[in-house]
């Protein structure tokens, strides 16, 4: 990986997954996120938004955590449980405000919550937060692989 190949990288527009089971809720989300420069994919439930996350791993999930089919907790506690998926941000979008909910969505592995009815300068403050944070954490992630590839072909020179 050579340092343009980071750089083009890191210049990419962050993709979002929206998933709620409420079409106008999806519809709120995504309006509310055209406020900032990303692309944003739907999901209608958690099934489908393990299936998209499957095919291409999202910058940030906004999770709604009450689905038919299977809840937001239990869709971040597997998307967490995989090494694969784990170090994407979740903020799940909740009506649910009973400490018991909180605790069980920490306990889950997500990031940050939203209260609904979703307030947008909150929504796009905490967005905007977690993308920096995945921003500099793939930096980061991807500095250190070069600077282990440069350690490689540096030892490959003093063998020979």
């Amino acid at each position: 990986m050579n340092q343009t190949k980071i750089e083009q990288d890191l210049k990419k527009t962050p993709t979002i997954l929206v998933v709620d089971d409420n079409q106008e809720n999806l519809e709120l989300l995504q309006a509310y996120l055209e406020d900032i420069d990303c692309l944003t994919v739907p999901a209608h439930d958690g099934l489908q938004a393990l299936e998209i996350i499957a095919g291409s791993a999202p910058d940030l999930v906004l999770l709604d955590v009450m689905m038919p089919k299977m809840s937001g907790f239990e869709v971040c506690k597997r998307l967490k449980n995989d090494p694969k998926t784990s170090d994407i941000p979740i903020i799940m979008v909740t009506a649910l405000n009973e400490f018991g909910d909180i605790e069980r969505g920490i306990d889950s592995g997500t990031d940050d919550f939203i209260s609904k009815p979703v307030n947008k300068l909150e929504l796009l403050t905490r967005v905007k937060t977690m993308l920096k944070l995945k921003h500099l954490s793939d930096k980061l992630e991807r500095t250190l692989a070069y600077l282990s590839e440069i350690e490689k072909q540096a030892q490959i020179t003093k063998a020979e």
